[in-house]
């Protein structure tokens, strides 16, 4: 059996640290997702709403996981690494929205 070539020759795998970063934030979300499942017999059906946004953000990371890492290998292998600005705002207004729907089930 063959070893695999390597996508990149980066001695720091900045690829492969993107990647864990990624898959954290994945675990964390669907983690939100089943606490917020635990606050239905307290806050009703928003809670709801509020895990099925966190499954799909948590789903949509993982979908994306493969293409993330094989355009940070290619970038490398180029010498040009773009940040993928889209996914970190995507999140970033998931995490706004979903915060925003969590304070109007605790306070409605």
């Amino acid at each position: 059996m063959r070893p695999a070539v390597p996508l990149h020759a980066d001695p720091g795998l900045q690829p492969e640290r993107t990647v864990l970063s990624w898959g954290r934030t994945m675990l964390l979300f669907a983690l939100v997702g089943a606490v917020f499942l635990r606050w239905m017999p307290y806050y009703g059906l928003w809670t709801l709403a509020l895990a099925a946004g966190c499954a799909l953000v948590a789903g949509g990371i993982y979908l994306t996981q493969k293409l993330r890492y094989s355009r940070q290998s290619r970038g490398i292998a180029e010498g040009r690494v773009e940040a993928d600005v889209r996914a970190v705002l995507a999140t970033t207004c998931a995490t706004i929205a979903l915060g925003v729907m969590g304070l109007l089930a605790v306070l409605a």
